[in-house]
Parts: structure tokens; C-alpha cells; sequence
């Protein structure tokens, strides 16, 4: 497929199903430079937020990540995934196999999802928002994200830190502290908390994650 060249053809691909699908495709999900085998930093701010088991939680850019599983082996009862990439949903579901049906799916690209407003207690992205290169891709992110949180309910991003690579599965990303973070969400979302994660992929490189945690008041 013949692609336009420059940012915008760039954009595209960040949000691309095609592109998500055939990374999935190309490899193992536990080969993916992103994988690890259970987000405990994820999981221990979801726990630290306190909010109730049967709280509805969204895992932007899922994919085929375990942490629907672990989710669903705390006790939250009401886990959405929502990912780009059908093929990375697939997979997860038949990881899951009878327990899928307790999660919803949902492939969407968050920044043109027509998520319900107020839906959600918890939002989780890590490694979504790092590819959005254009600010209107950014805005309609954050749009999605003001209107569907509910009053009271949390925002974690995990982005790549400032000494990341510049790139990720072959598109360029944007790096961010907590602070750039908190300047992209804008005024009304209180950041609560933030943290560095090094993250070694499965080939052995390391990558820099930085966590923060948002709160919409009530």
C-alpha cells in the first residue's frame, strides 16, 4: 500500500489498524518490544486509586496485554480493552479463552471512540498517548478522555521519559516528564502521582516509563 509521506502519513500510522495488526502478526505478543508479563506498576496504581471492584476501568491500547487477566483476578468485574489492532484484541481473548466474555472489546482508535460520557472510574494507557504526534490528535485525546472519566475518577498515562528512544515499533513517539504530561491534560485534572519505570524489552534493551496518575474531581 502506497502511503503519503511527512507527519500527517506519520499520525496515520500511530492510529492505523493496518500497522498495529501486522506488528501483532509479525510476532509473539510476548515478543513485542512493549510486553512485560504482568504490569505491576499499572495494577499497584489502580489498587492505590481505591476504587470499588465493580468500578469500570478502560485499558486504552490493550492490545493483547495481561492486564485484563489481572484485572479480572483481583475482582474487577467491569474491564473494557480497547485497542486499534482486531488482530491484538484476538489474541488476548484467546489467551483469556472462557473468561473473555467477562471483559468487554472494543476496537476503536481512542481519539475518534464514541466512548459513553461519565463511563469510567479508571483510565489506563500505557504506550498509547507517546505516538500522538499532532496536536489535534493530542486534543481529541484528551476530549475523549474528559468526557468519558467520571467525576472523581482517575487517569494513569505512561508514556515514554525523556531518555527513551525517539522511536517505538518504527514510528517516532514524543517523550514526556510528569510535568509535560500534566501540561497536555490541561487545568481540571489534578496530578496525584507520578513515577520512572525502566522497562527491558524481551530483546534486552531498556526503555524509559514515566507513570502519572490524574484525578478528575468530583
Amino acid at each position: 500500500m502506497t502511503r503519503a509521506t511527512g507527519p500527517a502519513a506519520r499520525q496515520r500510522d500511530a492510529n492505523d489498524s493496518a500497522h498495529w495488526d501486522a506488528v501483532y502478526a509479525s510476532k509473539p505478543p510476548d515478543q513485542v518490544s512493549w510486553f512485560r508479563p504482568h504490569l505491576d506498576g499499572s495494577l499497584e496504581y489502580v489498587r492505590r486509586s481505591g476504587i470499588e471492584r465493580e468500578a469500570a476501568i478502560i485499558d486504552v491500547g490493550g492490545g493483547a496485554s495481561t492486564l485484563v487477566d489481572d484485572l479480572l483476578d483481583a475482582g474487577y468485574s467491569d474491564v473494557t480493552v480497547l485497542d486499534a489492532s482486531r488482530e491484538a484484541l484476538r489474541l488476548a481473548r484467546e489467551r483469556l479463552g472462557e473468561r473473555a466474555c467477562r471483559a468487554t472489546w472494543l476496537p476503536a482508535d481512542v481519539t475518534t471512540a464514541a466512548l459513553p460520557p461519565g463511563r469510567f472510574r479508571f483510565w489506563h494507557d500505557r504506550a498509547v498517548f507517546h505516538f500522538l504526534l499532532e496536536p489535534d490528535a493530542r486534543a481529541r485525546y484528551v476530549a475523549t478522555l474528559r468526557r468519558s472519566v467520571a467525576r472523581g475518577g482517575y487517569a494513569l498515562i505512561a508514556a515514554f521519559g525523556p531518555r527513551a528512544p525517539a522511536k517505538c515499533s518504527g514510528l517516532d513517539v514524543r517523550r514526556y516528564d510528569a510535568g509535560s504530561l500534566q501540561a497536555e491534560l490541561g487545568p481540571g485534572l489534578e496530578r496525584i502521582a507520578d513515577s520512572v519505570e525502566l522497562h527491558t524489552t524481551p530483546s534486552g534493551a531498556e526503555q524509559e516509563f514515566v507513570y502519572a496518575l490524574f484525578r478528575r474531581p468530583k
